[in-house]
């Protein structure tokens, strides 16, 4: 089970987050939240994973200095995704998986329904286009739209 979860690597260290973290404290200030240090740690381990982090993920990541628990933790996790600041991914009956949700940044996602793995869906994005003529029949604009895909894995059909 444990072999496809591959989250303990570095990272990419995305060069910009510093300015992308102090971005989102400031959302979340304007949003009303209590600047805590669990906060900070919270939306820092986000933003720098680059990849959908679990709640156990994050509750038991080695940047979370604030000693938050896992209750706490959670409660963010909620408040964040209320606020659109986050987006959860996955299967509702499994541990869900947490993004950010940065601006001009989107991602797609193949979820697989037997082990849960997550992985971003890297071919360019058909839906751009289709949100363009969206936009121009319906008269909306700023336009975004969160596509999961479920499916079975590879590793899945092999050991079936």
């Amino acid at each position: 089970m444990s072999k496809h979860h591959h989250h303990h690597h570095a990272g990419c260290i995305r060069p910009e987050a510093e300015q992308l973290l102090a971005q989102a404290i400031e959302r979340c200030r304007s949003l009303g939240f209590r600047r805590t240090k669990a906060l900070e740690d919270v939306l820092s381990i986000l933003i720098r994973a680059c990849q959908p982090l679990t709640l156990a993920d994050i509750s038991e990541h080695q940047d979370l200095g604030s000693g938050a628990d896992k209750a706490t933790v959670y409660r963010l996790l909620m408040k964040l995704e209320q606020r659109s600041l986050i987006r959860r991914l996955g299967l509702h009956d499994r541990a869900a998986y947490y993004t950010m949700i940065l601006p001009g940044e989107h991602s797609d996602y193949l979820i697989c329904n037997d082990c849960g793995r997550i992985e971003k869906l890297d071919i360019h994005c058909p839906v751009q286009s289709l949100e363009k003529q969206i936009s121009k029949s319906s008269g909306y604009k700023r336009l975004y739209h969160e596509l999961e895909f479920f499916g079975q894995c590879p590793e899945c059909q092999a050991s079936a």
